[in-house]
């Protein structure tokens, strides 16, 4: 075993990444609100692999929208992770999210804000009936195995939807049939953030 600066600053360098690990992984529910200024300019993801506590991390909204009218939500569905921008560039925050199971599932681009719905309605889509025929026709809203949880933004696209999630182990994974789950806490505080028109982005 070496003894010299080299070995100890790899040892140092492996102690302080394993610490930085735990830290992430010990208190996933804390959403972040600030902001380093590392920004992140709008890209092909498809192309690039990364480890979701390296991505995991503030962003800038320039790069992916021209203005904040009405607020912005921008998806990172690589790093799973939820940034919200509000309309006056004031607030922000950063969340854990899960998001679809495979690229299947998954959808990118630009949509917005549709509806809030408090207690919303699940109805499995047909492909996911078909995936799952044992699954409920309809769940209803306040339903403790909603899927959906307590809210839900719906958004321009059929069936896609932020929502928040009972089961907590499906944050910040690939778990969902195509719709962005966050914790129940989180989910609150966004609601009372976004407004219909609120600009969504998926990349």
């Amino acid at each position: 075993m070496r003894s010299d600066g080299k070995e100890l600053s790899r040892r140092a360098l492996l102690g302080g990444a394993a610490a930085l690990a735990a830290g992430s992984l010990a208190a996933p529910a804390l959403a972040q609100a600030v902001n380093d200024g590392t920004t992140e300019f709008e890209q092909d993801l498809s192309n690039n692999i990364r480890h979701n506590i390296s991505s995991f991390r503030s962003l800038e909204w320039q790069p992916y929208f021209a203005n904040l009218a009405k607020g912005a939500i921008l998806v990172d569905i690589t790093s799973r992770a939820l940034h919200y921008f509000s309309e006056d560039g004031a607030t922000y925050r950063l969340y854990p999210c899960s998001v679809a199971l495979s690229e299947e599932l998954t959808r990118r681009g630009r949509t917005q804000v549709v509806e809030k719905v408090v207690k919303p309605t699940w109805r499995p889509t047909p492909e996911m009936r078909e995936r799952n025929p044992e699954w409920p026709a309809v769940v209803e809203g306040g339903d403790p195995t909603n899927p959906l949880g307590p809210l839900a933004l719906y958004l321009g696209w059929q069936y896609y939807r932020i929502h928040g999630t009972h089961d907590t182990r499906k944050i910040g994974r690939r778990s969902s049939n195509g719709c962005v789950g966050l914790y129940n806490e989180h989910i609150t505080e966004l609601f009372s953030f976004a407004k219909v028109g609120t600009q969504v982005l998926l990349i």
